[in-house]
């Protein structure tokens, strides 16, 4: 097969030629749009799933649902090191130019108050290359948004940013990546945010994606989250729609899969986005012709499975101290005497322990660490699982 034409594209927040399964969270989400944008009261989004089941590719089609609408928009990825205030400010810059209001007395308020909600983190003493701007000529508005409190600072700000967004009849969506990585103060502030916006029915949305435990770590900001938000959890792909990510794009190019290919590619991806995009373009790159058949998976499986164990499950297990390895094996080791197919090997905490044969006490630096890095996460109290999904299988396979 013509490996200049192979249509399948692995990676980190990369749309897929075919956008398979996710078409009721797409369409809900336009029922979303038109009902804000009318003042209908509607509740801001949560995505959660694990690594490479396509969440990113998902927050950023809701974005483009959300600009073909006319909106403003603007997205930012949070760091757990890193304060919202500037990459909010440079998402809201960006939202408040595509509304394209037509008073600029008006916009350049909200500008102005984007501003002065961006260099409060800076401080009165901060020097010039300190004090965020990028492209806003606006002066910052005193008194509006530079309290230093958050969570006051954020209502004011969005509230303004709506304000505008209901002067044109269009409405604001502010989409958050990694937003599990937000700090407490920052997730409170936010909560607090989205309470106040639809109470007052000003068109502003927020549409979140994070790991499983991203609800409890709303949960635990402001009780309210629960009902603030609605959660839609994102997941591996159903056979149906596992198959037509693989035969539609094949299709364009005037190529095929046989069923007994398509079943075992099946059996080798397990339905995850990521890894039908990874088996896809090596079965495609050794496939001699079409149609691909089962013996053609055969073949490419193992090149899809070094790429999968050096960019997918290697790359994050570098990221381990040795200790914190000591840990993930352990893990993983553990859901295999579970005898359990989950494929993100949920165990007890106490399980790892009796497996590295040590006190749950002493392992707790190792496993927060982790937690901190976004390699496990805890769904439930004392219980842990990866947040990528067979990571215990790769591990294994390397001992």
């Amino acid at each position: 097969m013509d490996p200049i034409r192979n249509p399948y594209a692995p990676g980190a927040g990369q749309r897929p030629p075919e956008l398979a399964g996710r078409d009721e969270q797409l369409a809900a989400f336009d029922v979303v749009l038109e009902r804000v944008a009318r003042g209908r009261p509607e509740r801001s989004l949560v995505l959660t799933g694990l690594r490479g089941v396509g969440k990113t590719v998902l927050l950023n089609a809701l974005r483009s649902a959300a600009v073909r609408k006319g909106w403003g928009t603007g997205k930012l990825e949070a760091r757990p090191d890193q304060s919202l205030r500037r990459p909010l400010s440079s998402a809201l810059h960006q939202a408040v130019r595509e509304l394209g209001h037509p008073e600029p007395e008006e916009a350049d308020h909200v500008l102005g108050v984007i501003r002065s909600f961006a260099q409060r983190d800076a401080g009165a003493d901060a020097k010039l290359r300190e004090r965020w701007s990028p492209g806003i000529d606006a002066p910052a508005v005193r008194g509006r948004a530079d309290s230093g409190d958050i969570e006051i600072d954020l209502v004011e700000l969005l509230t303004d940013v709506g304000g505008l967004a209901a002067d044109v009849g269009k409405g604001v969506g502010v989409f958050v990546d990694e937003m599990q990585d937000l700090g407490p103060a920052d997730v409170s502030a936010l909560c607090a945010a989205c309470h106040e916006l639809s109470q007052n029915g000003l068109p502003v949305i927020v549409v979140g994606a994070g790991l499983p435990h991203l609800p409890a770590v709303l949960s635990a900001s402001k009780s309210y989250s629960e009902r603030l938000f609605s959660y839609q959890r994102i997941d591996r792909l159903a056979r149906d729609a596992a198959d037509r990510a693989l035969v539609a794009p094949a299709a364009e190019e005037e190529a095929e899969f046989t069923p007994e290919a398509l079943d075992t590619m099946y059996d080798a991806t397990r339905g995850y986005p990521y890894f039908i995009q990874a088996y896809g373009r090596s079965v495609w790159d050794l496939a001699p012709r079409s149609p691909i058949t089962a013996d053609d998976v055969a073949v490419a499986a193992p090149e899809a499975e070094r790429e999968l164990a050096v960019g997918f499950f290697g790359s994050r297990y570098e990221r381990a101290t040795p200790a914190e390895r000591d840990y993930l094996r352990a893990m993983a080791d553990a859901a295999a005497m579970a005898d359990d197919e989950d494929p993100v090997g949920s165990v007890a905490t106490s399980d790892v322990a009796v497996v590295l044969g040590k006190k749950p006490q002493s392992l707790s630096p190792a496993r927060d660490s982790l937690l901190k890095k976004g390699l496990i996460f805890s769904g439930e109290r004392g219980r842990i699982a990866f947040t990528v999904p067979h990571f215990g299988r790769y591990l294994r396979s390397q001992s």
